[in-house]
C-alpha cells in the first residue's frame, strides 16, 4: 500500500496511465474536464488532494499544445486545493526545457530497449548497432557496450531542416544484422534513408526508437523501406499507427513509470532505472 498519493491521468494517453496504476495497486484519480465556448480548458479535482503527494501523467503527443495546456491547469488545480507536492510524469517531452528551474529526473528506456533485444533477436549477438546521425554516437556507444557488440554510424548532410542531402556509413555492417537506434523518428526521413543505405550490406534491419511520433508521410516511408521491424515504446499511443503498418512493434514502459513514482513517492533513488528493468 502507497498512502498519501493521488494519480492522476491527462487526456493524452488514458491507457498508459492506467497500466502505471494497475501496477501500483492503485486507482486512477478523478479530474473534472470541461471546455469552456471559448474553448478554454477547466479542471477541477473530483476528490480531495489536500495534503496528497499527487502525480500527472501526460504525454506530449497528439494535440501538443492542448495537451501542455492541460497538463499545466491540472497542475494548478491540484495547487490550489492544497495538495503537499505535485509531480508532473510527461513522456515525450514537449517545449517546456529551460522554462522553469525545478527539479528534473530522466527517465531512460535504454534498459528496456536491452531487454527486447535479447528477447526478440534471436541472433543478437551478431548485431551491430547504428546511429542514423553523429548526435546519437554516445546513445549507441552505450548499448553497444552492454551488450558487448560493435557500433557504427551514419554521418548525413542536410542543405535545409528534414531534408538530407548525402549519407556516409562509418563502420562496416556486411553479414551483419543492424539495428538502429535513435530518440524519436517524426517524418522517418533519416531512419528510412538509413535503412536503405545498411540494407546493401547488413542481413536485416531494425530500428529501435524510444518515440514514435510518425507524422506526415512517416508510415508509407516505413512500409516501403527495408525493415524487419520498428519497435518503439508506449510513450505516444501507437493502435491507429499500428493498422496501416504491420512493422511496427511496441515496448511496453509502464513499469519504468510505475517504478520511478513508487520511487520518488517513498524518497528512493531513481537512478537505479537507469540500468535496470523492474520486475
Amino acid at each position: 500500500t502507497m498512502p498519501n498519493i493521488v494519480l492522476f491521468s491527462g487526456s493524452s494517453h488514458q491507457d498508459l496511465s492506467q497500466r502505471v496504476v494497475d501496477r501500483l495497486g492503485l486507482e486512477l484519480g478523478n479530474m473534472v474536464t470541461k471546455k469552456f465556448s471559448n474553448q478554454e480548458t477547466s479542471m477541477e479535482t473530483g476528490e480531495s488532494v489536500r495534503g496528497e503527494d499527487v502525480y500527472i501523467i501526460q504525454s506530449g503527443c497528439g494535440e501538443i499544445n492542448d495537451n501542455l495546456m492541460g497538463l499545466l491547469v491540472m497542475i494548478n488545480a491540484c495547487k490550489i486545493a492544497s495538495s503537499s507536492r505535485v509531480t508532473a510524469v510527461i513522456l515525450c517531452f514537449p517545449y517546456i526545457q529551460g522554462f522553469f528551474d525545478i527539479p528534473v529526473d530522466n527517465l531512460y528506456a535504454e534498459p528496456a530497449v536491452l531487454q527486447w533485444i535479447r528477447e526478440n533477436i534471436a541472433e543478437w549477438k551478431n548485431c551491430i548497432i547504428v546511429s542514423p546521425d553523429a548526435g546519437g554516437a554516445k546513445r549507441v556507444t552505450s548499448i553497444a557496450d552492454r551488450l558487448n557488440v560493435e557500433f557504427a554510424l551514419i554521418h548525413k548532410e542536410r542543405k535545409k531542416a528534414n531534408e538530407v542531402d548525402r549519407m556516409v556509413l562509418v563502420g562496416v555492417v556486411k553479414d551483419r544484422m543492424a539495428i538502429l537506434v535513435d530518440d524519436m523518428a517524426d517524418t522517418c526521413g533519416t531512419i528510412c534513408h538509413a535503412a536503405d543505405k545498411l540494407s546493401a550490406g547488413a542481413t536485416k534491419v531494425y530500428a529501435i526508437l524510444t518515440h514514435g511520433i510518425f507524422s506526415g508521410p512517416a508510415i508509407s516511408r516505413i512500409n516501403n523501406a527495408a525493415f524487419e521491424a520498428v519497435v518503439v515504446t508506449n510513450t505516444i499511443p501507437q493502435e491507429d499507427k499500428m493498422k496501416h503498418c504491420t512493422k511496427i512493434e511496441v515496448v511496453d514502459i509502464s513499469m519504468i513509470l510505475a517504478e520511478a513514482i513508487r520511487r520518488t513517492h517513498n524518497g528512493e533513488s531513481v537512478s537505479y532505472l537507469s540500468s535496470h528493468v523492474p520486475l
